[in-house]
């Protein structure tokens, strides 16, 4: 029964062992005296209590986030656990005890660590004070440059590896998660991606030290590099201020882009999304949640305008929105528009907008998953 009780007590606090493992270990060593069977309890040593606590939480099938914990901490509880044989039930309950009774004194928890710090107030920082704090981080013992890599986006990893060989960019790629690892080989030159993809075939036997050289060689190379000023690229800021032109205009700065650099131009034209190409990007499971984000007097408008030009995108998505909703719905809807008429220009660029802005909402929430051109709907 008092093995139960300590177990259950203890599980309630599994959540918070690994941030106080360190603390835990760290401790002054105390006496406990005398159980209430008259049993005498040992003195133990702060690492032998966090070992108690491991132990027992591994028992009753917590997961442990051990990893979190700095190397020689980690080490230390191992060490522990390995010399440990058998606790008894009394001192068991009151290692218990005196630990839960420490977390509830706990008022705050605060990050560990610069990297820590930086995670808890990311977003909030302006990019030089950011940039500066990184690389504070980096020079201490025990900072992952791998949390630096893994931050970086796309396009930045592909110009820091770009001049690297294709066994150096081979490591970052395995290091790298499954889709994002995709993502990168993806942008590269079709026989520079094969000749990385096969140099992960050969970083079977690299050795951990190895590995970690290479990281903290690539997170200064990424130290290096200036802040950005924009978030997002040149062409995609284009493309979102073309998004909201309207279409003559739009269609006039595209021509005269393609005249000064058709590179740009074509970027930008892939960083365009307007209402024409809803029936291309969006999947048609994911229909019903844009349109519950639409105020319907700004659907029928926009249907309106689109419905009596089948021929063009714009016909096409219109069509596409109500091929995948309920038939009473659509039917309703094509009344509505029946009734509506013709639509004014300004009128209509504007239903238009907003049906593409309420879609964008959603993309950018990760709550729908725009297309790409080389996906295919199940």
């Amino acid at each position: 029964m008092a093995q139960n009780t300590a177990s259950k007590t203890a599980l309630t606090a599994s959540t918070s062992l690994s941030g106080h493992a360190a603390a835990v270990s760290a401790a002054d060593d105390k006496r406990y005296g005398t159980s209430p069977a008259g049993r005498r309890i040992p003195s133990l040593s702060g690492r032998q209590k966090a070992a108690i606590m491991v132990r027992l939480l591994l028992s009753e099938g917590a997961d442990l986030k051990l990893n979190n914990l700095p190397e020689n901490i980690q080490t230390a509880l191992t060490e522990q656990l390995g010399d440990m044989r058998l606790v008894d039930r009394d001192t068991m309950s009151s290692v218990v005890t005196e630990f839960v009774e420490t977390l509830e004194q706990v008022g705050l928890s605060f990050p560990g660590g610069i990297e820590g710090a930086l995670k808890a107030l990311d977003g909030r920082l302006s990019p030089g004070a950011a940039l500066k704090l990184q690389k504070i981080a980096r020079t201490r013992d025990g900072a992952d440059p791998w949390n630096r890599i893994l931050a970086a986006d796309a396009e930045t990893l592909l110009d820091v590896l770009e001049p690297e060989s294709a066994e150096v960019a081979a490591v970052v790629v395995s290091k790298l998660p499954v889709a994002r690892a995709a993502e990168l080989l993806g942008k590269m030159p079709g026989e520079r991606a094969r000749r990385v993809a096969y140099a992960v075939a050969l970083t079977e036997g690299i050795a951990p030290a190895m590995v970690d050289r290479i990281g903290s060689s690539i997170a200064l190379e990424l130290d290096g590099r200036p802040p950005r000023a924009f978030a997002i690229s040149p062409a995609a800021r284009v493309g979102a201020i073309l998004n909201s032109a309207a279409a003559p205009v739009r269609q006039a700065l595209l021509d005269g882009l393609s005249e000064k650099d058709e590179g740009f131009a074509d970027v930008v034209r892939k960083n365009i999304f307007t209402f024409a190409h809803i029936h291309e990007r969006l999947g048609t499971r994911d229909v019903p949640k844009v349109l519950r984000e639409v105020e319907q007097g700004e659907l029928i408008t926009a249907l309106a305008a689109a419905l009596p030009l089948p021929d063009t995108d714009e016909g096409r998505t219109a069509e596409f929105l109500l091929a995948n909703m309920s038939q009473r719905m659509a039917a309703t809807l094509r009344d509505e528009v029946e009734a509506r008429g013709r639509v004014k220009m300004k009128e209509a660029e504007s239903a238009m907008a907003n049906v593409v802005a309420a879609l964008r909402d959603l993309a950018d929430s990760g709550e729908i998953t725009l297309l790409t051109d080389d996906d295919d709907e199940d």
